[in-house]
């Protein structure tokens, strides 16, 4: 099989180093890729979301399969085009993909189908969710109705905060249109968590559990990211309540998608706020998360390419996925100054000696090469993901090689898993 992964990511980078591994397949290409994928994959000088490139592309190379990761080409519709250029690829359409790319849809779905998760309104005049967040009071949380990389929501200890921050998504335009309209929702106490499942329209094939980290720095303070580390499995999500996920949210949100005319297929991210045993919808993502996608696939044993193909031809069969008993925790390593402005260019010194350290992995995400040299250019750089036999091992695994890589004004947290230790897993 010849396979095209559209992305540059840490994410993308995850999904080409399983899929190289499947012996179903006999090359990979990745649009545009970075760095650390150029040694896995061939790389294609094609933007994520040039819709027209990249299926001009997979014309020409008869690509059998085409597996999206970032959000954007899935809500610009490039399922869409594929399929009526009579290409297999992976991922939701445009109309399904609003489970993402709006927050208002998403949540008018999970109240018409009963799916739990915060009260909320949604107001496309600044003056109106003034009013109601003040008659609400804080703590609040303030969203952008559309896609803002992670960084569109602001969970407000205070009025003035959730005022503010209305303000910047609707007056400043920190997030141009994706911010024409805000969701404003009750505030909701627990331990996140982040669930996902496999589905052809039809079928759930559901992942091990994960669990992300938001904001920027430890003890989940400063604002939110587009996520600073994640492990697996997240010992938050016992058996019981797994089945509650699947019953109570999963299902119902599949079956919703369809009576509502837009079937979804591909990988379904639910991220959760779990609370005295019960689970409720944070957000819906449309794709893998990052960076929940690097621990999950070094975890994942069975081949992917065959559940990618089921759920892009709408046929899934498989029943359940086989994992490594080892545990993983990736630490994302960033830019000084992010999620804020952020300076790059910098030379990353250290990957080869990491590369070198047993059950560890360096994902690469914001990273290009020049002369000669890795750089960072985007905000998340690397994730570094390593494996355990406990999540404590794992965790000390990744540390280590964090502690071997560095450029100027590198930052990372330094606590990421430490919930699931607190746990005594």
């Amino acid at each position: 099989m010849k396979i095209l992964v559209v992305g540059g990511g840490g994410r993308e980078h995850a999904l080409v180093w399983k899929i190289a591994q499947s012996p179903l397949v006999a090359r990979v290409w990745c649009a545009p890729g970075n760095p650390g994928i150029a040694q896995l994959a061939e790389c294609v000088d094609i933007a994520a979301d040039d819709l027209e490139g990249l299926l001009t592309f997979a014309v020409e190379q008869d690509i059998d399969l085409t597996v999206v990761g970032p959000e954007a080409p899935l809500t610009l519709g490039i399922v869409d085009r594929f399929r009526a250029a009579g290409l297999t690829i992976f991922g939701p359409t445009q109309a399904a993909a609003r489970l993402e790319g709006s927050k208002g849809f998403s949540k008018d779905l999970m109240a018409k189908y009963g799916i739990p998760t915060a009260a909320y309104r949604r107001f496309s005049d600044r003056d109106e969710a003034v009013a109601y967040i003040r008659a609400q009071g804080a703590p609040i949380v303030v969203k952008a109705d559309g896609l803002a990389a992670g960084k569109g929501v602001v969970v407000a200890t205070g009025i003035d905060e959730a005022v503010a921050a209305v303000d910047a998504i609707m007056v400043d335009g920190a997030f141009g249109a994706a911010g024409a309209e805000v969701v404003v929702e009750e505030f909701m106490d627990g331990e996140e968590a982040s669930f996902f499942v496999f589905t052809d329209g039809t079928n759930i094939l559901p992942l091990a559990s994960a669990q992300d980290h938001k904001r920027i720095f430890d003890g989940d303070r400063g604002p939110n990211t587009g996520g600073m580390g994640a492990y697996s499995p997240a010992p938050v999500v016992t058996a019981e309540i797994h089945r509650k996920i699947l019953e109570t949210i999963v299902r119902p949100t599949i079956v919703g998608m369809a009576r509502e005319g837009c079937p979804y297929a591909g990988i379904l991210y639910v991220g959760l706020m779990i609370a005295q045993g019960k689970a409720r919808v944070v957000e819906y993502n449309a794709r893998f998360g990052d960076p929940e996608a690097q621990p999950l696939i070094m975890r994942l044993k069975s081949d992917i390419v065959p559940v990618l193909l089921g759920c892009a031809r709408g046929e899934m069969r498989q029943t359940e996925l086989e994992w490594h008993d080892k545990a993983a925790v990736c630490v994302v390593m960033a830019s000084g100054g992010y999620p804020g402005p952020y300076e790059k260019g910098f030379a990353i010194s250290g990957l080869d000696e990491a590369a070198k350290i047993e059950d560890l992995f360096v994902f690469h995400a914001g990273t290009a090469a020049r002369d000669g040299q890795i750089v960072n250019t985007g905000g998340r750089v690397l994730g570094v993901t390593g494996l355990g036999a406990t999540v404590a091992e794992a965790i000390a695994k990744a540390y280590q090689g964090v502690e071997r890589i560095s450029w100027q004004g590198a930052r990372y947290r330094r606590d990421i898993g430490r919930k699931a230790l607190n746990r005594n897993v």
